[in-house]
């Protein structure tokens, strides 16, 4: 983990519940794949997976984004455990650091307000979002139907 083309980020949320375990998982890694699962029992749906290869651009991309977030400067000690409601991973290795964060599902702002460390688990939201938001539109246009 030496070089900086070193890149791996794994995102995971989910919660255990009336319809089973229901699950949001991405997965890249440095050389471009992108694995993607959603679970959800509710109405009997099955599992999805999706694997795609995104270019170096694309790569580039999302350290940019983790690199901006400043998440690596950040510690969860003091973010709330997770719960009942669920749980939320996101595990980075951007070069030499590796960081592995764990915490709660977050249900609203006030949430992340009402924290020991807001202004740390606000970076992590932010960037949850802006993740999930291009792994949704890459996973999205990948498999989009074409219509005749």
């Amino acid at each position: 983990m030496q070089e900086d083309s070193d890149f791996y980020l794994r995102y995971y949320v989910g919660h255990k519940g009336r319809f089973g375990h229901e699950f949001l998982e991405f997965e890249l890694r440095s050389d471009g794949r992108l694995r993607y699962a959603n679970n959800t029992n509710y109405r009997n749906e099955p599992l999805i997976r999706k694997e795609v290869y995104v270019n170096p651009i694309v790569i580039e991309e999302l350290k940019n984004i983790v690199k901006d977030s400043r998440i690596v400067h950040e510690y969860d000690e003091n973010w709330p455990e997770p719960n009942k409601n669920g749980r939320q991973e996101l595990e980075v290795v951007l070069s030499n650091r590796h960081i592995c964060f764990v915490t709660s599902k977050i249900g609203s702002f006030n949430e992340i307000q009402q924290s020991s460390d807001p202004e740390g688990l606000r970076s992590f939201y932010y960037l949850v979002q802006d993740l999930k938001c291009l792994v949704f539109s890459i996973i999205t246009l990948h498999f989009r139907v074409k219509p005749v």
